[in-house]
């Protein structure tokens, strides 16, 4: 059994211990210690990180009661090592983790559900809980755990007697057997787990509940705390303030400033949409009774360019093939209504390195050749 030293203080970030076991596997070699500030992977809770004797733990596990160190060299059995853990790295779980119980605690109070998913990633923390939520319910759990985070109480780690156990209310999502410890946070959680943990919640800082969704039976929440969440408030801060300076906006106004400008590009695409329809309209005229059609315009949407070469074809009344863009670089739709395209369509793709498809009487795709290379293979078709 590994003596562990981070249940005894979480701070501890260097430490001394003997190595009882090294043998390599995958590249990698697996070294148990009698000792150890390393927290392994368990409870939604990542690894440590760090080094030991001069090698890099990459990842850090636990079976049977034995710590395995997951390292880049060898480490001689019989000989103490030195181990520093990644202090910056284990801080970040320990807020990640201290936050998700204090919002889970209050959130399973308020509501009455439980917490049936955790995991902590390189980003954001999700939670998975079987009840159904309003944003207003996640604000005011919100505002119910920072309030709770900035008046500083005491975390309690316990563990309890089978019969203390058995009378106690505690968080768990499985039925649990042999000692069990308890962590608690006053007023806000009790809570079977073997994460690690900040010492007061103030220490957490704050949490910031990013979104809830749908989720089978009930929501996932995002969650920041800590460093995470001033993070996070520094990016979207960044962005507000380059979206503002693009709209000519106070930081405060952004929001009106964009529904603003969605309302004059929806009455530009109007517009545009008008005069569009005039346009192809016009060149639908000039073609009227041509038959055989084939038309090179500027870059257009993929509707625009199924719309025009649909009201060519129809006043031409023969095969209409329109390509959009310039260069290299085309879009194309062919229409030709009475007639089978597909073997054609095959053809044009092979000779103009192109792609798409679509139905016998119209097709719709986009090649990379020049005007002179489908003019010439229109010459030949």
């Amino acid at each position: 059994m590994t003596e562990k030293l981070y249940y005894d203080d979480p701070f501890l970030t260097e430490f001394t211990a003997v190595v009882l076991a090294c043998r390599e596997e995958k590249n990698l070699w697996r070294v148990v210690l009698d000792r150890t500030a390393f927290y392994p992977e368990g409870g939604g809770q990542p690894a440590d990180h760090g080094t030991l004797g001069g090698a890099a733990v990459s990842d850090v596990r636990e079976k049977d009661g034995e710590i395995v160190h997951c390292c880049d060299r060898p480490l001689a059995v019989g000989e103490t090592v030195e181990g520093r853990v990644d202090f910056a790295r284990r801080f970040d779980f320990m807020q990640q983790h201290s936050g998700e119980h204090i919002v889970s605690g209050i959130l399973c109070g308020m509501f009455h559900c439980d917490n049936v998913g955790f995991h902590i990633g390189h980003d954001l923390v999700t939670i998975d809980f079987n009840a159904e939520l309003t944003a207003d319910d996640v604000r005011e759990v919100e505002r119910r755990a920072n309030r709770y985070i900035w008046e500083d109480h005491p975390l309690q780690v316990d563990y309890p007697s089978p019969a203390a156990l058995e009378a106690l209310e505690y968080r768990s999502k499985k039925a649990l057997t042999g000692q069990v410890r308890i962590v608690s946070w006053p007023g806000a959680d009790c809570c079977a787990c073997c994460g690690t943990h900040v010492l007061r919640s103030g220490q957490v800082g704050m949490v910031k509940l990013l979104s809830c969704q749908r989720f089978r039976e009930g929501v996932r929440i995002e969650l920041a705390a800590g460093g995470r969440a001033l993070e996070r408030f520094e990016t979207i801060a960044g962005q507000n303030t380059r979206v503002s300076q693009l709209l000519s906006a106070k930081v405060t106004d952004t929001a009106a400033a964009v529904e603003r400008m969605q309302k004059e590009l929806y009455q530009l695409r109007g517009r545009v949409a008008d005069l569009e329809e005039k346009d192809f309209a016009r060149k639908a005229e000039e073609y009227a009774g041509r038959g055989e059609v084939l038309l090179f315009e500027g870059a257009m949407s993929a509707d625009s360019l199924r719309k025009l070469c649909g009201m060519v074809q129809e006043s031409a009344g023969g095969r209409c093939a329109v390509f959009a863009g310039e260069g290299e670089v085309w879009q194309y739709a062919v229409s030709q209504p009475d007639g089978d395209l597909r073997g054609f369509v095959k053809e044009l793709n092979a000779a103009l390195r192109g792609r798409g498809g679509g139905k016998p009487g119209f097709v719709q795709g986009s090649v990379q050749a020049s005007e002179a290379e489908i003019r010439g293979f229109f010459g030949k078709n």
